[in-house]
Order: C-alpha cells, then structure tokens, then sequence
C-alpha cells in the first residue's frame, strides 16, 4: 500500500533549545521557529538552511504567529517583550513591553492591524499595531495562558489556560461571554470550524471537545487518548477534525463524535499542523532539531475510497503470497530519515510545493 504519513526533512534549527513553532496557513509553504538562543528564523518547507534569521529578543522565544498574508511575524519572549518583524523589509518595526510575564500565546487579528497575546500572569492583551498601544486588557484566568485564538470572523478571542478553561471575550464590548470549563487538563489547541459556528479544543486531559458558539453547549467529546493532542486543524471542507497527537495523527468528526482513521506518523512535540492542497503537513521539535511531516489525506477515513483500499490491500496480500510471504497485517510504512529515504515519485510531489528562495541573515541590535 502506498505511504500515508512519512517524514521529508530533519535538521538543526537553533544553536539552543526550540520553544515554538508555526507554520504559514496561506500556502503551507512556510514555518518560523522560536528558540532559547533568543533567535526567530524563518524556513521554507524542503529548504535545510534558513530563509531569514530574526535577531532582537534577549530572552528566549516562547510564542509565534504569521498575519494572514504572511509578511509580518510576532515573536514573543520568556521577559514579556513582543517584537514584529516585516519579512518583505526584512526588518524589525515593532517592539512591545507590555508585561514582564513570559508571553506564552500569541495571534494576529484575522484582517485588522491588533494582535492578542497571553501572559504566564493570566492576563490576555489586544494590542493595536499601528497605534503601538494596548487597547484592551481581559482578567479571568486563574492560571497562565496556554492558547489564543480569534474567531474567523474577527469579532471574539478564545484564551485557553493552565487552569484548564477555555474563555470566549468579545473584542467589541471588552467582556467575558462564556467560560468552558469541561476540561480536565490544560489547553493544548484551539481551532474553528470554516463555515459553521463551532469550536474544537484540545486538553492535556487527553480530549478533544466540541462546542456549538451559539448555544455555547457542548456538542461532544473525544475518548480519552493515550497522549495528550498537541495540534488540531479543521479540514477546509468542513467535513473532519484532524488531531496530532505525541504518536500520530487521528480524524474525527461529531455529532456523535466518531474517530474515523488513525495514522502512525512518528513525531515527538507536534508544533503545529497544516491542511492545503490534500494534504496534512506537520511540523514537529526535539532539543534544537525540526522535523517536517507529510499524510496524504486521499488515504486517510473518510477521505479514502474504501473499495480502493480494498484492493490495494488484497493486490499487495496476492503479491506477497506469491513470493512465499505471509501477511497478517498491512501497516503503515513510515520511515524515519528524510528525503532520501522516499520513492523518486514522492519525492517529486513533495518538491512541488517547495519555493526557491535565498537565505538572508537579519540582525538587529
């Protein structure tokens, strides 16, 4: 059977530790990392070197995140300091010291010029970029912020903490709207449905729930996993949640809330995830090293066309049988080196997502 899930790359991104990762979500082409060497650095999917090395921080980056058209990059600090950074200027423009508790969660306004940050202090932020000033500071949370999240159309802010709930504000009024407090464990991911009004999030208790935003109910819950869920991401047809887990990936979709396919992939701490173009890539750290995922959702329950994978199941049980070989079980075959390791027809595919760029050093003191 063909590879569902399988590494492309591997390699060093920081001279220290990684903290953070994000990945791009206008082309998937793209990921920024933040480190214990206060740097933030910039890669393009394929690429072992980096594409732009972001210099500033004089502490280590703790938290990430791309506006939507990708030319603008928030970098928060372990001393509370946010920085901005102007990929297309390839300069720093932007720094902010609102607090000096780590910054622990970040977001860009889906189309405004604010952004939000968490603080380990509890406290969440809405900052106005080009006023250079806070304009809304929201108490609630007991305990740091773990996870930050506007809503699609812009007019909420989700906060996950370490105290395990999740709180909806609206930007508009400034006020608490609800407050979920189901969760056994801290917030890992929060994410929204592309075209309905729900809300998925994911807890170190090991769940994932689902909640309707209109009814401020809670619709469902996953089983509890054997890891905890690191990263989740909606698939863009509104069909299926797709989970990362510490061993591997799992789809679900509720009402009832049913896990459809589970995928061994073989990453450690999952960064974060991206769906674009049929398929799922991940990004995932350990120590100072990246690595880079890929599934292919056309193999993937429900997506996968059942009868097809019959019989590429029997084609590959008749093959084996006629060399002899017993098959019990066909299992994923993901190898764990990098590009090298792939078939001349994978690794092709995957390089036609990749993009020529030059590396560029930016420092600033």
């Amino acid at each position: 059977m063909a590879k569902r899930g399988y590494k492309i790359q591997e390699f060093m991104a920081h001279s220290g530790a990684v903290n953070c990762l994000k990945i791009g979500k206008k082309e998937c082409r793209r990921f920024v990392t933040g480190g214990e060497d206060h740097k933030v650095n910039l890669w393009t999917i394929g690429k072992p070197t980096y594409l732009m090395s972001l210099s500033g921080h004089n502490s280590s980056v703790q938290s990430l995140d791309f506006d939507s058209a990708e030319v603008l990059v928030l970098g928060g600090a372990s001393s509370g300091v946010i920085k901005l950074w102007d990929l297309e200027e390839a300069k720093m423009v932007r720094t902010v010291a609102g607090q000096r508790s780590s910054c622990t969660a970040i977001e860009f306004h889906p189309f405004g010029e604010f952004f939000a940050s968490g603080y380990m202090d509890a406290n969440v932020k809405i900052w106005d970029i080009r006023k250079k000033g806070c304009i809304h500071t929201y108490k609630g949370h007991s305990q740091g912020i773990s996870s930050i999240k506007f809503t699609p159309d812009g007019r909420w802010v989700v906060s996950g903490g370490f105290d395990n709930a999740v709180k909806v504000w609206d930007l508009t009024t400034g006020k608490l709207l609800h407050d979920f407090k189901f969760h056994g464990g801290h917030i890992m991911s929060i994410n929204f449905h592309p075209q309905e009004f729900l809300m998925a999030s994911a807890s170190a208790d090991r769940t994932v729930k689902f909640w309707d935003l209109e009814t401020f109910e809670l619709i469902g819950s996953s089983k509890r996993e054997v890891t905890g869920t690191q990263s989740i991401a909606f698939h863009p047809d509104g069909r299926t949640l797709f989970t990362g887990h510490e061993n591997g990936l799992k789809v679900y979709s509720w009402e009832p809330v049913i896990c459809h396919d589970t995928v061994d992939m073989g990453w450690t701490t999952l960064g974060d995830l991206c769906i674009h173009d049929g398929k799922l890539l991940g990004c995932s750290y350990f120590q100072n090293s990246v690595g880079v995922w890929v599934a292919d959702i056309s193999l993937i329950a429900p997506y996968a066309d059942a009868s097809d994978t019959k019989k590429k199941t029997e084609d590959t049980e008749q093959k084996l049988s006629l060399h002899g070989s017993k098959l019990d079980k066909v299992e994923d075959d993901v190898p764990t080196s990098g590009l090298h390791s792939m078939s001349p027809d994978e690794s092709k595919e995957i390089k036609n997502i990749y993009i020529d760029c030059k590396p560029l050093t930016l420092s600033i003191p």
